[in-house]
């Protein structure tokens, strides 16, 4: 299948998103996951089109697969990808699933931040993406209270895991969390956009 790696083994986590645009902040938060969490790769989902944003601004796929690519090169741990496109998902509970059946020995650790733990709960499904892979969640300015007293971390309360256990994470039988308080980068990509306007 194009755009997929023939094989996935090890550590790998997963960073999805419609990178509109790539950003230092998902460098940043990469490369945390791959220190902290002890991960062999990270994958960048590049989303054709995220089901709860609005197509408005959405830059095509084509460029944002290429300025992901460009902000990505400098770590070759991380692997750019559309594979959504790919596979045929939209949605991050069928993306995982589908990789979780077409690469059985690999580890997956699902990555996201702050700002998406507080929305979570309107995803799709989103208690069986606890189920598929453990997820660690790191800390955004102005979002990290609030998405720890949200929906989906009240729900999850029993499964979170202390920070102690980080280089384990990809190890443990789902559902496993973890909420990761770090050095953030305050990039955003609506900031970046907005920045660009006229």
């Amino acid at each position: 299948m194009a755009g997929l790696p023939a094989t996935a083994l090890g550590r790998v986590g997963l960073l999805g998103g419609s990178f509109n645009p790539a950003h230092p902040g998902h460098l940043h938060i990469s490369q945390l996951a791959l220190d902290i969490l002890g991960l062999d790769a990270v994958w960048w989902l590049v989303s054709p089109q995220n089901p709860l944003k609005s197509t408005d601004g959405m830059e095509p796929l084509a460029g944002r697969l290429d300025e992901a690519r460009e902000r990505a090169a400098p770590e070759p741990r991380i692997f750019v990808s559309d594979m959504e496109r790919t596979l045929g998902t939209r949605y991050s509970v069928d993306t995982l699933s589908a990789l979780v059946e077409r690469y059985p020995a690999t580890r997956w650790v699902w990555i996201m931040g702050a700002d998406n733990l507080s929305e979570l709960h309107r995803w799709k499904d989103w208690t069986r993406l606890f189920e598929l892979a453990p997820v660690a969640v790191f800390d955004r300015p102005t979002y990290s209270f609030n998405a720890l007293q949200g929906v989906a971390a009240r729900q999850m309360a029993q499964h979170r895991v202390t920070r102690t256990n980080a280089n384990t994470l990809a190890d443990m039988k789902p559902p496993a969390w973890m909420f990761l308080w770090s050095a953030f980068d305050p990039a955003s990509a609506t900031a970046i956009r907005e920045s660009k306007q006229p």
